[in-house]
């Protein structure tokens, strides 16, 4: 493997890596759900951290791509508890409370749109 290409793969791993922080940005600013956007945002950063790996690995960069899938499984599963513990919260007995995607949108909404 001559040494363009060796190097190609980190220079399209960073680029990968801006482009995330660049959707994930975009995705909260176009749909406003924080959740959506972090799972772009670690979706491409999966996706950079796998490029990462092609050809000679070394172990910094195995252990790198194991960090962030590790913590991609492990943010989506606390969205995931989170929605179901947000979604799940009822008022007290004789007490009528706002319906759970009201509160999720009030905490959600940004303040200059109430």
């Amino acid at each position: 493997m001559t040494a363009t290409l060796a190097t190609l793969p980190g220079v399209v791993a960073q680029l990968l890596s801006g482009a995330a922080l660049l959707a994930g940005v975009l995705t909260l600013g176009t749909t406003r759900k924080p959740a959506l956007a972090l799972s772009v945002f670690l979706d491409l950063l999966t996706a950079a951290g796998l490029l990462r790996l092609v050809g000679d690995p070394s172990w910094q960069s195995i252990a790198t791509a194991a960090v962030i899938v590790g913590l991609r499984h492990l943010i989506g599963f606390g969205l995931r508890l989170g929605a179901r513990t947000w979604s799940g919260t009822a008022p007290g007995p004789g007490r009528a409370g706002p319906r759970p995607g009201v509160v999720v949108d009030q905490l959600l909404r940004p303040a200059w749109r109430r």
